[in-house]
């Protein structure tokens, strides 16, 4: 080998293990980064009451996470490290859920439903008379439901702002009864409303909510000053019951154990993705389901949405809000604010 075809082959070499060196070092960046931005946050929403000592908590193991790993970067204060993160995480696994707490009177109520067969009954039913969106007269309803007139699925996209966020939910038709509306959502306390990040860390539970549209929808439409879109679900009476059967399965193991909700793990369109599959259409990985104000987009590529017309034009025939401030507290609501919307293709 000629010195000239070394040099090549060194520089070759060269050129292929820096951008592999580059790689790691990100990596490692990133790792480190994660773990001290982890154990800060939930350090800073953990369950102490004292926000003050989360707070000087959170602070300190941010600065020592910076000292151990990007400036002092020594065995032992490495190992120190990881035994502090090592008890944050243990202390983070012993916050337990519970239905023991001052919720917000929205979500104050757990429901349960009943089946004997054909025949299901809903205790706690939400339909509230709302006079604006914090003034309310609380009220429940038992609801009686034959499965049998089941007939089809309707799914909600909901925008408190413009965006990738937006919140999701759904109604169960019936060929002889108002919709049954169900929307998984978390479970602040008083004095709280939802937050994104503290979501990740325990900080809500998670009910699943089931109203007369009445309530659901209409306190989106007509007093938080949400864009609400309906879709129709392209599924059969059978899938629909399916689903509406895991839907009740998962309130009545709700009623009997609380859980977290969580952002990325069991929040609204996770979980309805994660029951939809049961319909045989979602079946691929899809962003649009992780950031949920693109949910119908991701529903509308997977055939779930009403195929006769481009997305853009059932988008906008979708969206309900004029509707729904007409109809406002009509007994005919729910079947107002469909009146115009696209039949689709059952």
């Amino acid at each position: 080998m000629t010195i000239t075809e070394s040099r090549s082959n060194k520089s070759l070499t060269s050129w292929l293990v820096k951008p592999l060196g580059w790689l790691l070092a990100g990596l490692k960046f990133l790792i480190r980064f994660v773990l001290v931005a982890w154990a800060t946050l939930a350090l800073y929403w953990s369950n102490l009451p004292w926000g003050w000592a989360r707070l000087v908590l959170a602070l300190a193991f941010l600065a020592y996470g910076v000292y151990a790993l990007w400036l002092k970067r020594n065995p032992r204060t490495r190992l120190v490290f990881a035994g502090l993160f090592l008890i944050v995480f243990v202390w983070y696994l012993s916050i337990k859920p519970s239905h023991d707490r001052p919720w917000r009177p929205e979500v104050a109520v757990m429901p349960r439903a009943f089946i004997d067969g054909d025949r299901v009954r809903i205790k706690d039913v939400r339909n509230f008379d709302y006079r604006t969106a914090d003034d309310f007269t609380v009220r429940y309803e038992d609801r009686e439901l034959l499965l049998s007139h089941l007939t089809s699925l309707d799914f909600f996209v909901s925008y408190w702002m413009p965006g990738p966020v937006a919140h999701t939910f759904v109604s169960f038709i019936f060929d002889n009864a108002p919709p049954v509306c169900i929307s998984i959502e978390a479970r602040p306390e008083i004095g709280r409303g939802f937050e994104p990040i503290a979501s990740i860390f325990k900080q809500f539970g998670l009910i699943y909510v089931v109203g007369d549209e009445r309530d659901v929808v209409r306190v989106r439409t007509n007093f938080r000053g949400e864009d609400v879109y309906l879709y129709r679900i392209q599924a059969s009476p059978e899938n629909a019951r399916h689903l509406f059967l895991i839907y009740l399965d998962r309130i009545n193991e709700l009623a009997d154990r609380a859980e977290f909700y969580q952002l990325l793990s069991n929040s609204c369109t996770i979980n309805i993705v994660r029951y939809a599959r049961n319909l045989g259409k979602l079946r691929e990985f899809d962003i649009r389901f992780w950031l949920n104000g693109f949910a119908d987009r991701g529903l509308y590529r997977a055939g779930l949405l009403n195929p006769s017309l481009p997305f853009a034009e059932l988008r906008r025939r979708s969206r309900i809000n004029y509707a729904a401030q007409a109809a406002d507290n009509a007994p005919d609501f729910s079947q107002r604010i469909r009146a115009s919307l696209p039949l689709g293709q059952q």
